[in-house]
């Protein structure tokens, strides 16, 4: 095959086959195909479009361009759910360990936060002795004692992806729908997973802005998993404001410990959203056949503490320090917390969680940059919610600080994320759809 046909094919809207996708995509990991050959075809891509079986025969390319994970012999259905990405996201730490005290098998690859969005590794990271890099085997092992393991990324998983995704982020090709799925589908069909819950966000802190592009990208990952044999979910749900009060790395692990142990209402739009995929975990794993049946055997998983203790024994398994899940004000010992004041009395009608999410990169809670160093303890901790009346004298943030370097510049940021208006708004909900 020559390269530039291929791409001369696409770009003038031709169906590429599935060898040719393969011939690409192994001809970019080999260095036949050069990064800009490459490029040209991807902005092709963008320009034209892909039907749904060229996007799953990617993908099936791209998985396949390295290693693959077999859990075959690990028991029952293996379940993974991946989030694209949010603010005061910290749905796994809650539900992984809650599906597995409901008798599920959570075997999951994770990965860091980059931008305004958090990473479950850092999060994970917070407890002081975690490792996240665990050999293949000893990753099956924990999930065979303990029922669930969270971990990074290991050997040469998908070596495409990270080529492609490298060279999609300089050449204005990074908004492609069958690029983002086959980017996203083919490092979760290649950890092995039988069952995946994708939790697509949509809202100003999400990748996909409305509930369109969202249902859209939901459609398409769901249709490349059933084509491969996998029980796949698409539940879409909202980031017009964070999930969470947490946003930072032990601030948030903190929070998924109180939720774990029973100090959050059922009421809270965390908790809320952290049943709903845990319930699609149970019934795509065949533990619970209706959703009711689900959120019963998960209410109780809470109950007993069982969900709690779940999780302490993966951390533990991991090499992590109990003592800061215990006692998890241990994880966000800084040496300011400062309180941050409305300018005026009212409702809080507008938060814009991706400029929240960036005020905690400045604190140092993310990264802006790739090589940016986190510091698991600080971050912002919200007091008050999308709806909430507030008054001058009531604070709507706490700041948990060790370097005051960016603190100015994350205040004004919080301030201008933050409307406070006369009337109280309308609701969002939680979850705007579900694609099965």
């Amino acid at each position: 095959m020559i390269v530039t046909e291929l791409i001369e094919k696409k770009r003038d809207g031709g169906e590429m086959t599935e060898e040719e996708l393969r011939f690409l995509v192994n001809g970019l990991v080999g260095g036949e195909v050069r990064d800009y050959q490459m490029s040209a075809f991807m902005m092709a891509v963008c320009c034209r479009g892909m039907t749904e079986r060229e996007t799953a025969a990617l993908t099936l390319a791209m998985m396949h361009s390295g290693d693959t994970v077999d859990l075959s012999d690990l028991p029952g259905v293996k379940v993974d759910k991946l989030s694209t990405g949010g603010v005061g996201d910290t749905t796994t730490l809650v539900v992984a360990p809650l599906v597995a005290a409901c008798g599920g098998t959570v075997a999951k690859m994770s990965g860091r936060g980059l931008a305004h969005t958090g990473g479950t590794l850092d999060k994970l990271e917070s407890v002081p002795g975690v490792s996240i890099e665990q050999p293949l085997e000893r990753f099956k092992q924990i999930v065979r004692q303990t029922g669930v393991a969270v971990i990074g990324q290991s050997g040469n998983l998908v070596p495409a992806d990270k080529l492609m995704y490298a060279l999609r982020d300089v050449t204005g090709t990074v908004k492609s729908l069958p690029l983002i799925a086959s980017s996203i589908m083919s490092k979760k069909l290649a950890a092995g997973a039988d069952a995946i819950v994708l939790d697509v966000k949509t809202g100003n802190g999400a990748f996909a802005e409305t509930v369109e592009e969202a249902r859209a990208l939901a459609r398409c990952m769901v249709d490349i998993g059933s084509r491969m044999g996998r029980r796949v979910v698409g539940i879409i749900t909202d980031m017009n404001r964070p999930l969470g009060m947490a946003i930072g790395n032990g601030l948030e692990m903190k929070e998924a410990v109180e939720v774990l142990r029973g100090k959050v209402p059922s009421s809270d739009p965390l908790y809320k959203v952290c049943m709903v995929l845990a319930s699609r975990m149970l019934m795509l794993s065949g533990i619970a056949k209706t959703e009711r049946e689900a959120c019963l055997m998960l209410s109780s998983a809470l109950e007993s503490g069982a969900g709690y203790s779940k999780l302490r024994e993966m951390l533990s398994a991991m090499g992590g320090d109990t003592r800061f899940i215990d006692e998890p004000e241990l994880l966000v010992r800084t040496r300011t917390l400062m309180p941050l004041y409305p300018d005026k009395r009212g409702y809080i009608g507008h938060i814009d969680a991706k400029q929240i999410g960036i005020a905690a990169c400045l604190l140092g809670a993310g990264r802006l940059k790739k090589e940016d160093p986190v510091d698991p303890a600080v971050g912002i901790l919200m007091k008050k919610r999308y709806g909430d009346q507030v008054d001058e004298n009531d604070p709507i943030a706490y700041l948990y600080v060790n370097d005051e370097q960016r603190l100015d510049e994350a205040k004004e940021l919080i301030h201008k994320a933050v409307e406070i208006t006369d009337e109280p708004p309308a609701e969002l909900p939680l979850v705007w759809d579900i694609i099965e």
